[in-house]
């Protein structure tokens, strides 16, 4: 990751700017395209494009439904990064490209001065350490990229070679689960090498499920 990003988050802290997208994760070393048509969230854009391109996604905790329009209760834990593509559609309108450089801890929400919402947020960043639980992630990713398209295969493969410790875990688990809640788990999972341990039981419960549905053996 450009360490220029990680600055440009650092500087942000005090007064991120927050996109809460309840359907949505972001971890931090991966990418999620954005469509932003909201009339509040495209102010945040604008406003983000004019300075530091930082925004941070957020989750809201249950029962957030009965106060979208409003400013339903932020989860603790989410992803601040920066936009590194964007395109303005007519109207105002917004696709984006979002890279997320750091999970943070909300500390406190600040008064309103927009129509979005910004916070004051902890970096919380994880250490850059290896161990053995590195290794078996990367064997069970090439085991499952054996089975994905080549081209999404080789670019798993590659991910996880450079990443190592919390990233290759998050890294893992942008490309490899899909269940929604999961993946929030996973992102509120601060210790990285719990993080890497579940996302490998994750991994192996997906081999599981290809292996049983297309086993593997002679041809008859």
């Amino acid at each position: 990751m450009e360490a220029g990003l990680e600055e440009r988050v650092r500087g942000a802290a005090a007064a991120l700017k927050v996109f809460p997208l309840p359907s949505a994760v972001l971890f931090p070393g991966t990418a999620i395209p954005l469509h932003i048509f909201e009339p509040r969230y495209r102010d945040m854009v604008a406003d983000a494009l004019r300075g530091d391109r930082v925004i941070a996604l957020g989750d809201l905790l249950p029962g957030w439904e009965r106060d979208y329009a409003g400013r339903p209760p932020l989860a603790q834990i989410g992803c601040a990064g920066v936009i590194t593509w964007y395109e303005e559609l007519p109207g105002g309108r917004y696709n984006l490209v979002l890279e997320g450089v750091a999970r943070f801890r909300l500390i406190e929400e600040l008064p309103p001065e927009h129509r979005y919402r910004e916070i004051r947020a902890e970096l919380l960043w994880d250490g850059d350490d290896s161990g053995p639980l590195d290794e078996l992630v990367r064997q069970a990713v090439l085991e499952v990229a054996g089975r994905l398209p080549e081209e999404a295969g080789d670019s798993l493969v590659q991910q996880a070679a450079k990443a190592r410790g919390g990233a290759l875990a998050d890294v893992v688990a942008a490309s490899l689960v899909p269940e929604l809640e999961r993946r929030k788990e996973l992102l509120a999972e601060l210790d990285p090498r719990a993080r890497l341990q579940a996302v490998l039981d994750d991994v192996g419960e997906l081999m599981a499920r290809l292996s049983a549905a297309s086993p593997r053996g002679p041809l008859n």
